[in-house]
């Protein structure tokens, strides 16, 4: 998709600071980052949102996703004192860019209700 930002991240049309890669997956730094680490964990195939995931994207979101969400807060240290994954689905639920992605929030307390 030429006019989505994370497709053109993917393909290198953009540049950004790459933190984590394989086959189905990269992930990168957010570029206004609300955390000491903020990290966006986005599939390489283009999926909307939340809503348009299908039965087949399953081997993508699960365990794809979450095995590069382990790996990150192991890698950036988060795993003992704990982090935050956010996915905004839609509009009124925040999302920004209408590709699935994943935030990855840590590196202090964070505060609830998000907001």
């Amino acid at each position: 998709m030429s006019n989505c930002i994370f497709c053109r991240i993917i393909e290198g049309e953009i540049p950004s600071t790459l933190v984590y890669e394989n086959e189905h997956v990269i992930a990168f730094e957010d570029i206004n980052p609300e955390a000491p680490t903020h990290l966006l964990i986005v599939p390489k195939k283009h999926i909307p949102t939340t809503m348009d995931v299908m039965e087949e994207d399953g081997k993508i979101i699960m365990p794809e996703i979450f095995a590069a969400i382990g790996h990150l807060a192991r890698q950036f240290d988060l795993e003992q004192e704990g982090f935050r994954i956010v996915n905004n689905c839609g509009s009124n639920g925040g999302q920004t860019v209408n590709h699935l992605h994943f935030h990855l929030l840590g590196g202090r307390q964070l505060q609830w209700p998000p907001g």
